[in-house]
């Protein structure tokens, strides 16, 4: 089912759709925005999953049933790793 909105834009916005509609980049101002809501869904959707990978990554860090670590002992490990690659 279709709906019928309406929208303010700024003059520039107006200009841009107006100026690819008549050089035949689009049908209608109608497919512009149809264009456009789906590239925002698209970001929407990609956005929602990577939060949930950040969430899962934080869950399982969270989780994690090894000791923390003190600063002195992340530094320790960490100059270890790098001494070993040198």
């Amino acid at each position: 089912m279709n709906e019928k909105l309406s929208i303010t834009l700024p003059s520039e916005m107006v200009t841009a759709i107006k100026s690819r509609v008549e050089s035949g980049s689009y049908a209608s101002t109608s497919e512009v925005f149809r264009a456009a809501v789906r590239v925002w869904l698209r970001q929407e959707e990609e956005y929602e999953e990577r939060i949930a990978s950040i969430r899962a990554r934080v869950q399982a860090s969270l989780d994690d049933p090894r000791p923390n670590l003190s600063g002195k002992e992340v530094k320790q490990q960490l100059n270890a790793f790098f001494e070993k690659r040198r």
